[in-house]
């Protein structure tokens, strides 16, 4: 596995909440709409309009060479987990317009297993239509505002916008019918990677692992009140407490804890029982194992190597996992076993919005 890897992937967070179930005037009876909230590994094209370096950046070819045939600004060579969690809705993606980055003129993706519309996100210019949720990704981004601070945008500043979003619905919908989509909602989030990758701090493991987890509390709370490897392993301890303290506080509060870890491991350890020829070279970037991030060749060094087959892979870049890997995390988060994502999967909590499981009476 290549060194600089671990400290990123071992940390992703996913979890939704479903609340109360309602039905929104004007949209479908069933509709539920999706909020993401994360850095690199969920982020669609936010950092495309930010003042950012290349680092944080992946509007450049080969990104998005499998799928989408042209760079989007996702870190991957082609689609997010959250493109898998809609119906798929390609159209002739050669008759598009490439002269311009625009990370959803090829979002044709959502998710694939809900059937959800594109899922835009926040920052695209002139986007204004949130009753199907947003994207508020960005790559980098921590728990903590120092990680990469100033050229990233983090959790907090994405729960901000978060706030702006609801103001917009509210004058959109009126306030009744906007508490209704917001609270019946599924909530996405990948985050705290970075913060342990750039973790500054004579704080002791655990003491530093409270912290970013404090952070994530704190970003939780205010979203339903509107509405390396030792630290990897002790946060993946204490997040499921920390998410169960949150639903013993919080009324209606119900999440899916996806082990990434566990996922990232296996294949690492048995490659071909899940179709990778290989788990620890990256298909694109330089240096041994493909690990400097030079994927692109605008990070300072412009050599780099592009394998021919991304899905032969698990790791794209150096960080980033290939599309093939992400449909594959998706499909666990989708539907399943409480082994890999519990207490409830995410199929499980939107098809509740069919049901009275969730209702308070």
């Amino acid at each position: 596995m290549m060194a600089n890897l671990g400290g990123h992937i071992c940390f992703l967070i996913s979890f939704a909440t479903f609340i109360n179930l309602f039905s929104c005037h004007n949209l479908p009876e069933n509709h539920v709409a999706l909020f993401i909230f994360g850095d690199s590994l969920f982020d669609s094209g936010n950092n495309n309009y930010i003042n950012t370096t290349f680092d944080f950046q992946a509007n450049f070819w080969p990104y998005g060479e499998t799928f989408f045939k042209y760079p989007t600004g996702r870190f991957s060579d082609g689609r997010l987990i959250p493109d898998f969690i809609g119906k798929e809705s390609t159209s002739n993606i050669s008759s598009l317009d490439h002269k311009f980055i625009d990370s959803d003129s090829y979002n044709f993706v959502t998710a694939q297993f809900a059937g959800l519309p594109v899922i835009p996100t926040y920052l695209q210019p002139g986007n204004h239509k949130f009753t199907n949720g947003v994207n508020f990704a960005s790559g980098g981004a921590g728990a903590l505002v120092e990680s990469h601070q100033g050229i990233v945008v983090d959790l907090e500043t994405q729960i901000k916008y978060f706030k702006k979003v609801e103001k917009s619905l509210r004058q959109e919908l009126g306030d009744a019918e906007a508490k209704k989509l917001l609270s019946r909602a599924v909530y996405l989030i990948s985050i705290g990677g970075n913060d342990y990758l750039t973790r500054n701090s004579s704080a002791s493991d655990e003491a530093f692992a409270s912290m970013v987890l404090g952070n994530l509390t704190v970003a939780l709370k205010g979203v339903l009140a509107m509405m390396k490897s030792a630290i990897a392993k002790l946060h993946n301890v204490e997040l499921p407490k920390t998410l169960n303290k949150i639903e013993n506080q919080l009324e209606g509060f119900k999440y899916a804890y996806y082990n990434f870890y566990k996922s990232i491991s296996e294949r690492l350890n048995n490659p071909s029982k899940y179709g990778f020829k290989d788990a620890t070279t990256a298909c694109c970037g330089s240096g041994l194992f493909g690990g400097v991030y030079s994927c692109g060749g605008k990070r300072g060094i412009t050599e780099y190597h592009l394998c021919e087959n991304p899905g032969e892979y698990l790791f794209f870049d150096s960080y980033h996992p290939s599309e093939k890997a992400y449909q594959q995390f998706a499909e666990l988060m989708w539907a399943g076993n409480t082994d890999i994502v519990w207490p409830y999967n995410l199929k499980t909590l939107f098809e509740a919005k069919t049901s009275n499981y969730y209702s308070t009476p």
